[in-house]
């Protein structure tokens, strides 16, 4: 090994990656000679005497290209948590390696005749499957076309993976950019852990007032709390521009707009060249949905159930302000102002009655509590290096043996990409190269407020639900028993299948005998009050009609987007001809919320973006099993856990997803229990 990779943290393999000691300046040379390393691997597997066997071909390519993915994939990483500009140009440099890399790989014509070649009565069920979705990815990768097509695919996948990742770096860039410093005065309303945070990050700038940034944990509250319509309004604007033309003048640097129109007609050209009409024909080909007009289908059928809800909503929300608020025509930063103060007087409790019953250790400790009552596993804190101060370790076990592990991040600050997600750091895998079992390894990543100065930190309860929704994802992907790395937990599961598990643990969040346990008051320790619980869960509807058709023209506009848009028109005639459809509240003409939507340009939910209500009927049809079958006291009964766990936990992607649902089930999914759930039956 070259001098300058010999003591390299990303070349080293056998154990967790060292986050404490990975430097830029170790990317190029590490990714180098692992994709050195994969290639020719890539060479040796295509020569005619290797054999069209599983195990030689997983124990020559698979490894090889395993492990430049873990390497990659840290380094990825680091730049979603920890984002600095040395980071971000050795990850940039080393980028196009990468993507052509995986492009030759997934069109490698001599490696897809080795699978096509495989004896599949050789093969035991998880292999199989796996084999049917390495041959299918080989058509989709372009492993059938030829000569300039074959090279214009190359391209465009080169291309896509640059643009993907401007896109979000200018999101990034936008949100950090912003900075308002406000007077005490322009602040009444605000709750005090938000005031003191404000005013602490002011001080670290040297400056007087309270900062205000467009990150959600500072964002959120002004438009919920602010009585100052002005700030509000100065707030909504800015958050509303982010990277797009719209934005302020120091700022349009981070305009997307060419970006976006790049990447919609290059994956239009894609989808061309494979032979489908559109980029949405194209991506349901590895996902449940059989066809893009069963999606819309789908999506204007769950419309037309929510508009009436949404329509009482809105109507109340007018009379509202009318009323109580002296606000007769409500603009766009006053809807979350009013929502918030409605619920407040309909149900006698706000967020901030709420928020101090949940401190962020006592949440994660009763989170973990359910966990191991359903699925019968011990959740224990471990040690392992980290890319930040905030970062806490932990293992899964069951009976003493090690199931997997995972990193929890929960807080906002600089640098870091917005939102919450669950990654894989490693996946489940009875390695052909040593015969051991390597266990998972996840990311759970959040954006929530830091501790205080004097305090742990406080969770508001969405943001509870968000917590809950990416530790299923890690279950997802730690509890999974399959062997064969292709399909073992989150690999292989339909993308619109893949929201399932984390929206069925967000049930619990509305369980009186789950929150009891996982609440704490931080000045008396004393628990959630059951007459506020009471309140919480007849609120917990309130305004479900508005939010799901706030999903649908998300979704709506998505598939559209990508099956009936001309990439190179402007995308706003198209944003206002869903408005016009779904919504029941316009938003401004300067609004570009496509602008900063990374889920479909920059996050795997390209014409998928209705993944998330299509696994929603799934998720509450899953849970209704839980209702079914409840203990006296509604406990939720660890015999349907364990049914649970190995039907759809265990099971990852080694099988169809609905194979997984009916084998818990019994049955396909309803809606009904969605409808019911969401009080809109």
């Amino acid at each position: 090994m070259p001098e300058q990779t010999k003591d390299n943290p990303l070349l080293q393999f056998n154990q967790l990656p060292r986050f404490d000691a990975i430097r830029p300046e170790h990317v190029k040379p590490a990714i180098t000679q692992l994709l050195a390393d994969a290639g020719q691997a890539l060479e040796q597997v295509g020569q005619p005497d290797f054999p069209a066997d599983w195990h030689a071909l997983s124990a020559t390519l698979d490894v090889a290209v395993e492990r430049l993915g873990r390497a990659w994939g840290s380094v990825s990483h680091l730049k979603s948590v920890l984002d600095s500009p040395p980071l971000r140009e050795a990850y940039n440099a080393t980028l196009p390696a990468v993507a052509d890399f995986h492009t030759r790989l997934g069109a490698d014509e001599k490696l897809y005749a080795k699978y096509k070649a495989m004896d599949a009565s050789t093969l035991n069920a998880e292999q199989q499957q796996a084999r049917k979705n390495a041959l299918r990815n080989f058509v989709l990768g372009g492993a059938e076309l030829t000569g300039a097509a074959r090279e214009r695919f190359a391209q465009i996948q080169q291309r896509l993976a640059e643009l993907t990742q401007k896109f979000s770096e200018n999101a990034l860039d936008a949100t950090d950019a912003f900075a308002y410093y406000a007077s005490a005065d322009e602040l009444d309303g605000v709750p005090q852990d938000v005031l003191q945070a404000a005013r602490t990050a002011a001080t670290a700038d040297g400056r007087d007032g309270h900062k205000l940034t467009l990150h959600i944990p500072c964002y959120l509250p002004i438009m919920q709390f602010a009585r100052n319509r002005a700030l509000r309004e100065r707030m909504y604007h800015a958050y509303v521009t982010r990277a797009s033309e719209q934005a302020a003048d120091d700022a349009r640097q981070y305009d997307n707009t060419a970006t976006m129109h790049e990447i919609l007609a290059l994956r239009q050209e894609e989808a061309a060249l494979l032979g489908y009409p559109n980029f949405g024909e194209l991506s349901l080909v590895p996902k449940m949905a059989e066809s893009t007009g069963q999606v819309l289908d789908f999506l204007r059928e769950l419309a037309a159930r929510a508009r009436p809800w949404a329509e009482r909503d809105v109507a109340d929300l007018r009379q509202f302000a009318a009323s109580s608020l002296d606000l007769d025509d409500p603009q766009a930063w006053d809807w979350t102002f009013i929502s918030e103060r409605l619920k407040e007087e309909r149900f006698g409790f706000t967020e901030q009655d709420v928020k101090p019953y949940f401190p962020a250790p006592r949440v994660l400790a009763g989170l973990f509590k359910i966990a191991e009552t359903l699925f019968d596993v011990q959740i224990s804190e471990d040690a392992a290096p980290a890319w930040h101060p905030d970062v806490r370790f932990y293992r899964i076990a069951r009976n003493g043996q090690l199931l997997g592990q995972f990193y929890y991040d929960p807080t906002a600050r600089t640098g870091k990409r917005g939102g919450a997600w669950m990654d894989d750091a490693r996946s489940r895998w009875l390695r052909p190269d040593t015969g051991t079992l390597q266990t998972p390894v996840a990311y759970l990543v959040c954006n929530f407020s830091a501790p205080g100065n004097d305090q742990p930190a406080l969770m508001t309860h969405s943001e509870v639900i968000t917590l809950f929704h990416e530790f299923g994802h890690g279950l997802h992907h730690m509890l999974t028993q399959v062997d064969e790395l292709d399909v073992s937990g989150i690999n292989g599961v339909e993308w619109d299948a893949v929201e399932l598990p984390s929206q069925f643990m967000e049930n619990f969040c509305w369980e009186w005998e789950v929150l009891r346990h996982l609440t704490a008051h931080v000045d008396s320790g004393e628990p959630l009050p059951r007459a506020l619980f009471d309140k919480m869960r007849a609120a917990k509807n309130y305004q479900a009609g508005m939010q799901t058709l706030r999903q649908i023209e998300l979704a709506l506009f998505d598939m559209l987007l990508h099956t009936a848009h001309d990439p190179a028109a402007d995308l706003q005639p198209l944003v206002q001809s869903v408005r016009d459809e779904v919504a029941v509240i316009q938003p401004p003409a300067f609004n570009r919320m496509a602008h900063t939507f990374g889920h479909i340009f920059a996050g795997g939910y390209a014409a998928g973006y209705y993944s998330y209500k299509w696994a929603e009927v799934l998720s509450a049809d899953a849970y209704a099993a839980f209702e079914e079958t409840a203990t006296a006291d509604a406990t939720p009964n660890p015999e349907t856990g364990r049914r649970y766990r190995q039907a759809i936990l265990e099971a990852g992607g080694s099988r169809p997803a609905m194979d997984s649902f009916v084998a818990f089930r019994g049955r396909e999914p309803s809606m009904q229990a969605l409808l019911r759930h969401q009080g809109m039956a």
